[in-house]
């Protein structure tokens, strides 16, 4: 299949009808991936031809997704925010002889890029489809996470690694300098989480942003802590072991969005769902008799799709029940790509799709 495209169903003569898209807001991956929540815009409505097939009666039904929109001007003050400040507190810290600032720096430059990738892969997503690329660039946001969380991964084993080998061998730091610095890192991230403070209850993004600014906060506490412990008693592998602690949290998040990415990118049923479920939905429609060929996968980062062959005796053009599958798919399971192939299931035509999925035992 293309990278977030239809299956192909092995059927040459399909009904189409484009339904518009509402908004639904889902989270696809856990807490290290703030930057995939979503945005949304309607197509408006519905349009297309609907034609029903002599014989072997197929109804093939697309609805199509929302694709992200701009992240705001919050986001940019933000972005440029945090990775000026980047780049002094890494760069103090390596004045300062301070692997604590170094990988607190990183920490804080894991979201910036994060936040740089979703925008990127927000404006690609925007794009439109082309001949080649039906679907556009929307994929552009799995391949940047993916790539995100690798960069981070290898350094923070980086950071881990010269953390042991100082904790064996302590080097004097600059504490008073740890200090400000963090201290001033506290005040930025603050200040950005106060961006995003009114649009958090009405936008995923903003939530998920306030989110980790203040988390960001925290770890640049526990940094002028340990600056401050190393004043008082002289001891300098407290700043190597803080680094530590700071790179293990961010090798937990790095790994938890690695596996996910990688599940995306395979087209593996999102995290958050249950194919189980989503089928016995669909089987519980009025007039269903059976439901095969069942595919769920995210076409991005913020977009999750479905295909699926319905077999319904009153296999036809039916936008009533078309329409209450979209809306319980949407509002159930925030899937908001939808394509439903109604079949009769009679002797004369029978699927070979399905007719596989049985031998399989599927």
């Amino acid at each position: 299949m293309p990278a977030g495209g239809h299956r192909d169903h092995g059927h040459d003569q399909h009904g189409y009808d484009h339904g518009g898209a509402g908004a639904a807001a889902k989270v696809t991956l856990k807490e290290a991936a703030w930057w995939r929540s979503l945005f949304v815009h309607d197509h408006g409505p519905d349009h297309g031809p609907d034609h029903g097939l002599a014989g072997h009666d197929h109804h093939a039904h697309h609805d199509h997704g929302e694709a992200p929109v701009d992240f705001g001007r919050a986001f940019a003050i933000g972005t440029l925010l945090n990775l000026g400040f980047v780049v002094a507190e890494i760069g103090f810290g390596v004045a300062a002889n301070s692997l604590a600032l170094i990988a607190d720096g990183a920490h804080n430059l894991s979201d910036a890029l994060g936040l740089l990738a979703a925008w990127f892969a927000s404006w690609l997503g925007r794009l439109p489809p082309s001949g080649r690329r039906t679907y556009g660039y929307r994929r552009a946001s799995i391949i940047a996470a993916l790539l995100n969380a690798t960069l981070l991964i290898g350094a923070t084993a980086i950071i881990i690694f010269e953390a042991c080998t100082r904790l064996l061998s302590p080097a004097p730091v600059e504490e008073r300098v740890v200090i400000l610095v963090a201290g001033i890192g506290i005040a930025v991230n603050v200040a950005t989480a106060l961006l995003f403070l009114r649009r958090r209850e009405r936008d995923l993004n903003a939530r998920g942003a306030y989110a980790h600014m203040v988390a960001d906060a925290g770890i640049s506490v526990g940094v002028v802590i340990a600056g401050l412990l190393i004043v008082w008693t002289k001891q300098f592998w407290i700043d190597p072991a803080v680094s530590l602690l700071i790179g293990v949290i961010i090798l937990i998040g790095s790994w938890r969005l690695t596996r996910d990415t990688i599940d995306m990118a395979l087209d593996a049923v999102p995290s958050h769902l249950d194919r189980a479920e989503i089928e016995a939905f669909l089987g519980g429609l009025p007039g269903v008799r059976s439901v095969h060929d069942l595919h769920v996968w995210a076409m991005s980062t913020t977009e999750t799709a479905l295909t699926a062959h319905l077999v319904r005796e009153e296999a036809g053009s039916d936008d009533k029940f078309l329409a209450e599958a979209r809306e319980g798919l949407r509002s159930s399971f925030a899937i908001a790509h939808v394509t439903l192939q109604i079949e009769r299931g009679d002797a004369e035509h029978p699927c070979a799709l399905a007719c596989e999925e049985a031998k399989a035992g599927v």
